[in-house]
Order: C-alpha cells, then sequence, then structure tokens
C-alpha cells in the first residue's frame, strides 16, 4: 500500500479496475484544509489519461511490475522499439505510451522497461542523463552574472532552458523528470 504522500511519476497502481502508472504528480499542503496529491495516471491497457486527486491518508495498492533494463533502439514515428538486456528480445511501445520521454531518447541509451503480467507497458528513463548542447546563442561577456537563461538545443532536438554560460558542444546533465539543467556534465 502506498500513502498520498508516496505517489510519485513512475508509480504503478491498482486503481479503478485496472492497473494505472501515475504519469505526473504533484504533492500539495494549502495550510487550510488537507494536503493532497493532484496526479495525472494513464491506465497501462486502454492509454486513457486522466486527472485525480487523491486526498491526505487515502491509501492505493500499487501494483504487481517488475522491472527489466532495457536499451533503446530506433522510432519509425509511431512506434518506439527496444532490446530486453537480459533476453535480447525486441519489443515496442506506441509514441504516445513514451510522451514526453522521447525527446531524452537516444540511440544506445539505457533504461527500463516496466512489465504488467509479463507485457511491457512503459518505460523509465534515469533520473539524470548527460547530453550535448548542438545550438544555442552565445552568452553576453558580463551577462553571467544575472544568474538568466537561455534557449538550447540537445542533441536529440529538445528545447532545455540553461544557463547563460552553456555553449555549443558542452556536454550537460538534464533531469529527465521535468527537463530541468542541474549542471554541466563531467
Amino acid at each position: 500500500m502506498a500513502m498520498t504522500t508516496d505517489i510519485k511519476k513512475g508509480l504503478a497502481i491498482n486503481f479503478k479496475n485496472g492497473t494505472w502508472l501515475v504519469v505526473e504528480a504533484q504533492f500539495v499542503n494549502p495550510g487550510k484544509g488537507g494536503a493532497f496529491t493532484r496526479a495525472k495516471i494513464r491506465n497501462l491497457k486502454s492509454n486513457q489519461v486522466i486527472e485525480y486527486t487523491f486526498k491526505a491518508g487515502e491509501s492505493v495498492e500499487e501494483a504487481d511490475i517488475n522491472k527489466r533494463r532495457c536499451q533503446y533502439m530506433y522510432n519509425d514515428g509511431s512506434n518506439f522499439y527496444f532490446m530486453d538486456n537480459d533476453t535480447y528480445e525486441q519489443f515496442s511501445l506506441p509514441a504516445d505510451v513514451i510522451a514526453n520521454d522521447k525527446r531524452f531518447l537516444i540511440d544506445g541509451i539505457e533504461c527500463y522497461a516496466m512489465h504488467i503480467d509479463g507485457v511491457p507497458a512503459s518505460i523509465e528513463l534515469p533520473p539524470k542523463m548527460d547530453f550535448k548542447v548542438t545550438t544555442t546563442t552565445p552568452g553576453i561577456k558580463g551577462d553571467t552574472a544575472t544568474g538568466g537563461s537561455k534557449e538550447a538545443i540537445i542533441e536529440t532536438g529538445a528545447s532545455i532552458r540553461v544557463p547563460l554560460f552553456v555553449k555549443e558542444g558542452d556536454m550537460i546533465k538534464i533531469n529527465t523528470e521535468d527537463g530541468s539543467y542541474v549542471s554541466k556534465a563531467n
């Protein structure tokens, strides 16, 4: 059983006669009234996405899922293809299941496939990943003290907000959960 405060992105739950994956979750403690978690959840059979508010103290049953290491291979526009690292079997997931994670998929990247009843249902990326900056505007000398940010395009084509000192060709670390800049990569 998971409590309201345990509901986070990537958690699989048994809910409303189905298995659902938490796509987004935000814990809210308003000061007045009870705390709650506002979540977007996706049905793993039908791919239906709904928003649901879990009240404080409410518990949900965690689904029995199996995480297996896999490797991203390629996509054909409508499906994303992966290979299981243990069995070398290939499987695909529809683009709407991958959703926002597709902006961080690079050929060969290792991630986890979430299996429900032995069937791959979704993927989970590493929480932080390194990417090369392919395009960004040059920083203006003396402008780094303001703590501002600018737009940068990383090697996958995704657009990320980065600090002004980041240059084209730099390797940067990105939080894959919210798409935010973390630091320069080592």
